[in-house]
C-alpha cells in the first residue's frame, strides 16, 4: 500500500464503546490535574471592548499546544482582543476539556482530533464548531535498539500507546493492520503485544524494560531517546505532504454565534502568534518551555525540548482532509461507527482574518457548515 495510505490516525467516538470516551485523553503530558492558570489578563489600557468582556479560553500544558502556550505567554492573544480579557484554564484530558466548553466554562479551546470529533458527534452535531487549525506531526515510535532493529522486529514485541482508543493508539493498530499482523484492539493482544500505558509512566516502563518500544507523542519521545531509545519511524513520514493534524481549535456554536467578533480576533492572534513561531523559532521555544514551568513547575531539559521543538509544526489549516481520514481508519479499526462529520468545520472567520493579512484560504474538506 502507498505510504499516502498507509496510516491513518484515529478518532474515537462516545457512539462506540463506552470505555473509550473515558479513554480519550491529552495526546501528550504536562499537569497532573485540570486547573485555570493564568486567570484573567490585563485587557489593553486603551483597547477596545469587542462584544465579550472575556474570553475564556482552553488548551492543554503541550507542546503541540505552542500557540496558545505562546499566544497567552507573550500577551500576542489579548492584543487583538483589546478590552476583552483573555481568561485561560489548561487540561490534561479531551473529554474534560469538552465538558468545560459545553458547560460554557471555557468558549473557545485548543484539542486533538479525537476528542473534537468524540464531542461533535456525542452532541449529534450540537455543540462545536472546528474553527483552524494549530498544529501538525510531533509523533513518533520509539524503540529500545537493542532489542528492536527494524520494523519487522516489532512482531512479537511489546510496544506501548498512550491509552485505549486514543489517536496513537488506532494509530499504531491501523499500521499493524496493513503489515498484515493481527492484534485484538480490546485487550491489545496478537502478533505485536500493545500496552495502553500513560505517557508520565512510559519512560519508567521503557527504563525497566517492560515495554521494548512506544508509539507516542512529543515531548515523550524525546523522552524515550534520551533514555537510549531510538526514532523508528516519525508518523509524519507515512502522510501526504508530511502533515496531518494533532491540534484544532474548536468553539462553542452559542459563543461563535453571539461574539464572532471576539472569535475573529482570537483567530487572528493565533495566526499571528504562528507567525511570530516561525520567525522567532529559538525566542518561541524559550516562551513556551517558560510557559510550561508556569503551569507544570518544571521546564523541560534541553535535550527533550530541542528535539521534540523541531518534530512539528505549528499552522493555521486544520488539514481537514487528515481529520477525516482519520474518522475512516478509526472505523476500519472497529473502534467508531460511521460518523456524520458535516458542518464540524467553520472557516469562515478563519478565511476573514487570512484574507485580511494576504495569506491564502484554507479549505474544510466538504465538511463546512452550509
Amino acid at each position: 500500500m502507498p505510504a499516502s495510505s498507509t496510516l491513518r490516525r484515529s478518532l474515537v467516538a462516545a457512539a462506540t464503546l463506552p470505555l473509550l470516551f473515558g479513554a480519550l485523553a491529552a495526546c501528550g503530558y504536562g499537569s497532573s490535574s485540570d486547573k485555570d492558570d493564568a486567570g484573567k489578563a490585563t485587557p489593553a489600557a486603551n483597547g477596545k471592548k469587542l462584544s465579550a468582556d472575556s474570553v475564556k479560553i482552553g488548551y492543554f500544558p503541550n507542546l503541540t499546544h505552542a500557540t496558545p502556550l505562546i499566544g497567552v505567554q507573550e500577551g500576542l492573544f489579548q492584543k487583538e482582543l483589546g478590552g476583552t480579557a483573555v481568561k485561560t484554564a489548561t487540561f490534561n484530558a479531551g473529554p474534560s476539556e469538552i465538558e468545560a466548553l459545553n458547560a460554557g466554562s471555557i468558549d473557545i479551546g485548543w484539542i486533538g482530533p479525537s476528542p473534537a470529533i468524540n464531542g461533535y458527534t456525542k452532541s449529534k452535531g450540537q455543540s462545536l464548531r472546528i474553527i483552524g487549525g494549530s498544529a501538525s506531526g510531533g509523533v513518533k515510535l520509539v524503540v529500545n535498539p537493542g532489542k528492536v532493529t527494524s520494523l519487522d522486529d516489532l512482531k512479537g514485541k511489546n510496544i506501548a500507546t498512550p491509552q485505549l482508543g486514543n489517536t496513537q493508539d488506532v494509530a499504531f493498530l491501523n499500521w499493524i493492520a496493513e503489515k498484515g499482523w493481527k492484534v485484538d484492539a480490546q485487550s491489545g493482544k496478537g502478533d505485536v503485544n500493545v500496552v495502553r500505558t500513560d505517557n508520565k509512566i512510559t519512560p519508567d516502563a521503557f527504563k525497566s524494560g517492560s515495554i521494548d518500544g512506544a508509539w507516542v507523542p512529543e515531548p515523550t519521545a524525546s523522552k524515550l531517546v534520551s533514555e537510549g531509545g531510538k526514532v523508528l519511524l516519525d508518523e509524519s513520514d507515512l502522510w501526504p505532504d508530511k502533515q496531518f493534524v494533532i491540534t484544532n481549535i474548536i468553539v462553542s456554536q452559542k459563543f461563535l454565534k453571539e461574539h464572532p467578533d471576539v472569535v475573529e480576533a482570537v483567530l487572528r492572534g493565533s495566526v499571528k502568534t504562528n507567525d511570530w513561531i516561525s520567525a522567532h523559532p529559538d525566542q518561541a521555544k524559550a516562551s513556551a518551555n517558560e510557559a510550561l514551568k508556569k503551569l507544570s513547575g518544571k521546564a523541560l531539559p534541553a535535550d527533550i525540548i530541542d528535539p521534540a521543538w523541531k518534530s512539528f509544526k505549528t499552522l493555521d489549516d486544520p488539514l481537514a482532509a487528515t481529520l477525516q481520514a482519520q474518522a475512516d481508519h478509526a472505523v476500519k479499526a472497529g473502534l467508531l461507527k460511521k460518523p456524520d462529520l458535516n458542518g464540524i468545520y467553520d472557516l469562515a472567520p478563519l478565511n476573514k482574518v487570512l484574507k485580511s493579512l494576504g495569506k491564502p484560504e484554507v479549505g474544510d474538506a466538504g465538511l463546512g457548515v452550509k
